[in-house]
């Protein structure tokens, strides 16, 4: 829309009336949306817990301080197994990835009609389940306990790390590629020589990133009985012991900050 302005100031604006309808119908629109949603919500909620929560709050909050800190020689073990959990889900999450990347990546596809769209598919369905849904169904089929606990992590994790790895391939610089295949190099040889070399370390800042997220998801697997500290939380809400509560989160807490100093030293390192 055309404006005048004057000393820096807008004075006169030609109106467009077709903006301004289109501007309106989406502000209406949002607001019948938010309309819409609001009742659902207020439908769906017993206003009565609501107006409680904050002496339900006080309450717990009463129970839970001090915490319980005899109970600390319980959690040493779970939350081991939850650092195992991250680190092997990880490994196993990198290991699969690395070849869905490359099959992936425009670059370096077989196949930019077939083979792509598989990888490309396998990249969107692992990113788009949560790790606890994963960790549910894998307790249903393979049990209880942490080997579920490591599957649902490298599911999981499978598309977060070859989204970013197969985005950084494409990146490559072609310069040292064709400088390598005009030696009469072959396809592999070229793989190694002139596109790992510059991928190194985006794969490994990703890797180190993906663990530091995976420490996080993990404490609550055990929410659905997929090992780590998760078990001790779940059981400690059973019983309502809120001062067993307060101490596993205090735990959960220093186990994430210790594990984002990790990462954030390791990246610092890589980078």
């Amino acid at each position: 829309m055309p404006v005048i302005e004057k000393n820096g100031r807008k004075i006169w604006q030609v109106r467009d009336r077709k903006g301004q309808f289109v501007t309106w119908a989406m502000w209406m629109t949002g607001a019948i949306a938010f309309v819409l949603a609001w009742q659902q919500i207020s439908g769906q909620t017993e206003w009565y817990y609501v107006s409680t929560a904050p002496d339900a709050t006080h309450d717990i909050l009463t129970r839970a301080w001090p915490p319980k800190w005899s109970y600390i020689n319980t959690l040493w073990r779970p939350i081991w197994d939850t650092v195992n959990i991250a680190t092997l889900g990880t490994v196993f999450a990198l290991m699969l990835a690395v070849p869905v990347a490359f099959l992936a990546a425009r670059n370096t596809s077989p196949s930019r009609m077939f083979i792509r769209p598989i990888a490309l598919l396998i990249i969107v369905s692992t990113r788009s389940v949560n790790s606890l849904i994963w960790a549910l169904l894998l307790v249903s089929i393979v049990g209880p306990g942490v080997f579920a606990g490591v599957i649902a992590i490298s599911i999981r994790s499978i598309g977060f790390c070859a989204k970013l790895l197969y985005e950084a391939i494409e990146e490559i610089s072609e310069v040292q590629v064709e400088a390598i295949a005009a030696t009469g190099a072959s396809r592999w040889q070229v793989m190694v020589y002139g596109i790992v070399p510059q991928i190194l370390p985006a794969f490994a800042g990703i890797a180190v990133f993906r663990w530091d997220i995976n420490i996080r998801e993990s404490t609550v697997l055990g929410l659905v009985g997929a090992g780590g500290i998760g078990l001790q939380l779940n059981a400690s809400l059973n019983i309502l012991s809120w001062s067993q509560v307060s101490l596993i989160l205090i735990v959960i807490l220093l186990a994430v900050v210790i594990g984002e100093w990790v990462s954030a030293k390791v990246r610092g390192a890589i980078i």
